[in-house]
């Protein structure tokens, strides 16, 4: 009896950490593969899932693109800049001042993309797009949460 309830506790310890590696390796695999994409394969990428969710035309379709790649374009510069730092051992934690000035960058972004993609969308579209980048923001609102309660608990 005592061996079979060593033997039970042990497959379970066994699936639960393979369970929690699996999960973590999956999400390490996939931004591995969208950092190996090029900004214009991401853009293009970005633009046809658009382009099924929002039914666009075919001119909404060239602007859309070309302000993904410009996004693209950005994201991948400061990404490698960022590896590059870490690298070198030159990475550091941003200060307070650091943080607000790139929280007001990206704040400014989005109000610029908002403005941008009201001017290419329709009324409905751009409804449509409005709750699909709330829907996004709590579902990364939603992750930081769990990863902050994982750090507590450590």
């Amino acid at each position: 009896m005592r061996k079979i309830l060593i033997l039970a506790l042990a497959m379970f310890a066994l699936q639960a950490t393979a369970q929690q590696h699996n999960k973590k390796g999956n999400k390490g695999e996939r931004a591995n593969k969208m950092m190996n994409l090029s900004a214009e394969e991401i853009a293009t990428l970005q633009t046809k899932k658009m382009t099924l969710f929002l039914d666009l035309n075919e001119s909404q379709q060239a602007k859309i693109q070309k302000i993904n790649l410009e996004n693209a374009t950005k994201r991948k510069s400061m990404m490698e800049a960022r590896k590059a730092q870490k690298e070198n051992g030159e990475f550091k934690k941003p200060s307070q001042e650091e943080r607000l000035k790139m929280a007001n960058a990206k704040l400014d972004h989005k109000i610029a993309m908002k403005a941008k993609m009201k001017d290419i969308l329709n009324d409905e579209q751009y409804a449509k797009w409005e709750k699909a980048q709330a829907r996004m923001a709590m579902k990364r609102k939603d992750k930081g949460e769990k990863r902050a309660k994982g750090k507590k608990k450590q």
